[in-house]
């Protein structure tokens, strides 16, 4: 899927607030979206393209109101970039396949990779371990 696809490509796939998260970079408050809390073990894919991003075996609870994962599904499934935006520095993540933003990745995670990528849970579906096998 191409990173080219116009604002109304998006709008007519996405509700409002899906648009304002995964093609505006916006973010959604934390403990409010579905997944923040949710250890249900599967794949965790781009809402916009069905990209795989990231396995539940790296999620874990960081305690910040976002889905948190210590590492991507595969070393190409998110792209990186500086965003210096609301007068801080930090790393922002996109899907690599259609650019959908993600949110961003900070080194203070716990486990041995050090990364805690902080997750918009409106950028991601989550796909049950039970579908994935079902599609196998």
């Amino acid at each position: 899927m191409s990173k080219e696809k116009d604002d109304n490509y998006w709008r007519e796939r996405l509700t409002d607030e899906e648009f304002r998260v995964c093609r505006e970079a916006g973010t959604e408050r934390p403990f409010s979206g579905e997944y923040w809390d949710c250890f249900e073990d599967g794949t965790y894919r781009c809402r916009c393209c069905g990209e795989l991003l990231f396995h539940s075996d790296s999620k874990f609870d960081a305690g910040c109101g976002w889905p948190s994962f210590d590492t991507a599904a595969h070393s190409s499934a998110v792209e990186e970039r500086p965003d210096n935006s609301l007068g801080m520095r930090r790393t922002e993540i996109l899907c690599a396949n259609c650019g959908s933003h993600l949110g961003h990745v900070f080194p203070d995670g716990p486990t041995e990779t050090g990364l805690r990528y902080c997750v918009n849970s409106l950028s991601v579906r989550l796909h049950p371990e039970s579908e994935e096998e079902e599609g196998s």
